[in-house]
C-alpha cells in the first residue's frame, strides 16, 4: 500500500557511539577533518592540509631509498640501513614494551616496503607524512592491528597493489585521521569478517581510489563514526558495511564506484544495523550520500536496516540508484536521482519481505518500481519518475 506520510524527516535519536573516552586531540583532529572535507569538495580531490600537523612521534624514521633510512627514539638512533621496511619495524619496536598508554612512530621518508606487513601493537599511534608504497602480502594487510586497543593512525598517504591497505579485526578504540589511498588494485580499508566485534571505531576521512575490489568494507563493528568516505574509481563498494551497528556517518561519496557490479557506492548487507536482540531500531545514520556514474547508488540487503539518509544525489548510475531489498526500517529522506538505473523495492524470498520504508525523493529520468510490495511502505516521489508501487 502507499501510505500518507508518518514518518520523522529526522532520525530518532540513539546512544551516541562517538561520545567514548578519547584523547583531546581528537576533538582537534574532528575539526581538521571539517575543514579538509570542504577543500577536497571544492576541489574534489585529496585534502590539501591532510598531512600540515604531520610528525614529532617518539619514534622518527627519516631518510629516503637513494640515501638510506635513520630510526631514531626519543632522540637515539636504533636504526641506520637501507631497507624502509625494516627502518619502520625497528620504531615500532622501539616503543615502550608492556605500555598502558600511547607512543606514536611518525615516518617522514618515503619509500617501498615490499610484500610485507606492519603490524600496531595497543597503544601505538603510527602515521606516515610521505607516501608509503606497497606490495601485496596474500590475505594481509599493509598495516594491520588485531585484537589491539588505542590504535590510531593520524596521516596515511599509500601508493600500491595491496592485498588489504589498511587490515583490522577485534579493535578497541581505533582512529583512522586523514588516510589517502591512491592504490592501482587490491582492497582499501578492511575489518576480518572471521573476527570478534571491533568497538570505538572512528574515521575522519578516508579517500579511496583505484582499487580492483572495496573502497572500505566493515565486518563485526559495533560503534562506527566515520567524516567522511571519498571513493573514486573503485571497483566494487566505496563503503560497505556486514553485520555493523550503531554508526555515524557524514558523506558518502563516489564517483564510478562499482561499474559494471552488484555494488554501490553505500551498501548495507549481511544484518547490518540489526541489533543483537534481532530489532531494527535507527541505529545507522548517514548524512548523504553522493554517487555519479558506477553501479548502484545505495543498495540495502540481506536482512539489514535500522538505516536513516538525509539526503541523496544519485545521477547516471549503471545500477539501480537506489535497491532496497528485505531490509528494514529504512528512511531516504530527502534528495534527488537523476536519470540512471530505477529507484526500487523489492524482496527475495528466502528472507521475510522488505518493511517500514520510507522514500522521499525527486526522481527525473527513470522509474520507481515496487516488486514485490513491501510492508508498510510509505513513497513520496516527485518529478518524472512513473511509479510502479502497491
Amino acid at each position: 500500500m502507499n501510505h500518507p506520510p508518518t514518518a520523522p524527516s529526522t532520525p530518532p535519536a540513539f546512544p551516541d557511539v562517538r561520545r567514548r573516552p578519547r584523547l583531546l586531540r581528537r576533538a582537534f583532529g574532528a575539526a581538521l577533518a571539517v575543514l579538509a572535507l570542504l577543500a577536497a569538495t571544492l576541489t574534489g580531490g585529496a585534502p590539501a592540509m591532510a598531512q600540515q600537523d604531520c610528525g614529532g612521534g617518539d619514534a622518527v624514521v627519516t631518510g629516503s631509498q637513494q640515501q638510506g633510512f635513520t630510526t631514531s627514539y626519543r632522540g637515539q638512533t636504533v636504526y641506520q640501513g637501507e631497507s624502509y621496511i625494516v627502518a619502520i619495524w625497528e620504531a615500532v619496536g622501539s616503543l615502550t614494551p608492556g605500555r598502558t598508554s600511547q607512543e606514536s612512530v611518525s615516518v617522514m621518508a618515503s619509500g617501498w616496503i615490499g610484500h610485507h606487513t606492519i603490524d600496531l601493537p595497543s597503544h601505538t599511534s603510527f602515521e606516515v607524512c610521505g607516501t608509503m608504497d606497497v606490495g601485496s602480502a596474500t590475505g594481509r594487510g599493509a598495516i594491520e592491528a588485531f585484537g589491539a586497543t588505542d590504535v590510531a593512525i593520524p596521516h596515511l598517504t599509500m601508493t600500491g597493489r595491496p592485498w588489504f591497505g589498511l587490515h583490522f579485526g577485534a579493535v578497541r578504540g581505533l582512529h583512522l585521521g586523514q588516510i589517502t589511498l591512491d592504490l592501482t588494485g587490491g582492497l582499501g580499508v578492511r575489518f576480518d569478517r572471521e573476527s570478534p566485534d571491533s568497538t570505538s571505531v572512528v574515521m575522519d576521512r578516508i579517500h579511496v581510489s583505484g582499487t580492483d575490489n572495496h573502497g572500505v568494507e566493515t565486518w563485526n563493528v559495533n560503534g562506527l563514526d566515520i567524516g567522511a568516505v571519498i571513493a573514486r574509481d573503485v571497483g566494487y563498494a566505496g563503503l560497505l558495511l556486514n553485520n555493523t551497528r550503531n554508526a555515524r556517518i557524514g558523506l558518502v561519496d563516489g564517483h564510478n564506484v562499482a561499474t559494471g557490479t552488484g555494488y554501490a557506492t553505500f551498501r548495507m548487507a549481511n544484518t547490518a544495523g540489526r541489533a543483537a536482540d534481532g530489532g531494527y531500531d535507527t541505529n545507522v545514520v548517514v548524512d548523504k550520500v553522493v554517487a555519479h556514474g558506477g553501479g548502484r547508488g545505495i543498495f540495502c540487503v540481506s536482512q539489514s536496516g535500522g538505516l536513516h539518509v538525509g539526503e541523496v544525489e544519485l545521477s547516471g548510475t549503471g545500477g539501480n540508484a537506489v535497491l532496497i531489498e528485505n531490509c528494514y526500517n529504512v528512511t531516504l529522506a530527502s534528495g534527488t536521482v537523476d536519470g540512471g538505473g530505477e529507484v526500487r523495492i523489492a524482496s527475495r524470498s528466502e528472507f521475510p519481505l522488505t518493511r517500514d520504508v520510507s522514500i522521499t525523493l525527486e526522481v527525473n529520468g527513470t522509474s520507481v518500481r515496487e516488486s514485490p510490495c513491501g510492508e508498510n511502505i510509505t513513497w513520496r516521489i516527485t518529478g518524472d519518475a512513473p511509479q510502479h508501487i502497491c
